[in-house]
């Protein structure tokens, strides 16, 4: 391995721990803290945009490091793709190459769910208690579904790593 290979693949580690600490932080630690700190559904989902908002100015361009890295340290079985299927290493990463686009799919739709103007509905207050729950419950499922794809996928750069031994 070079010199780039090594800072390339710290990058990717480096953006892999940006993406998933900051999703597992933001539901695990955030969310149950913002549900003590405030008095109203309104004032949880509207701090929980807000503060999902300030994240994705890192996660985004973090993701999209971590795709592009990935790609280049997949460089080998791109140029010849019957390594996807040949090898107990191909077959991994072919699943977890899977995953990272099912992932971004889902935050895609997770973050488009949120568009300015139903923002400011749920920002102004200005919906009745349902509309406000119905959202905040796709937005806490497709985060969930995020985050339980992006630990997978840890796991199977794990895998990986160990030369794709199962």
């Amino acid at each position: 391995m070079t010199l780039a290979d090594s800072l390339i693949m710290w990058l990717h580690l480096i953006c892999a721990s940006v993406w998933v600490g900051g999703s597992v932080f933001l539901g695990m630690v955030l969310a149950p803290v913002l549900g003590t700190m405030t008095e109203t559904v309104e004032e949880r989902v509207a701090l929980m945009i807000r503060i999902g908002r300030r994240f994705n100015n890192i996660a985004l361009p973090s993701f999209a490091i971590l795709i592009i890295t990935g790609l280049y340290n997949s460089r080998a079985f791109f140029a010849e793709p019957a390594l996807f299927f040949g090898t107990s290493y191909g077959i991994i990463l072919l699943i977890k190459i899977i995953l990272v686009i099912m992932t971004l799919i889902t935050y895609i739709v997770h973050v488009k769910l949120l568009d300015e103007k139903i923002e400011k509905k749920i920002m102004g207050s200005d919906t009745g208690n349902v509309y406000v729950q119905s959202i905040r419950s796709r937005i806490i499922y497709l985060g969930r579904i995020t985050v339980i794809m992006s630990l997978v996928i840890l796991l199977l750069a794990s895998l990986l790593q160990t030369g794709g031994v199962v």
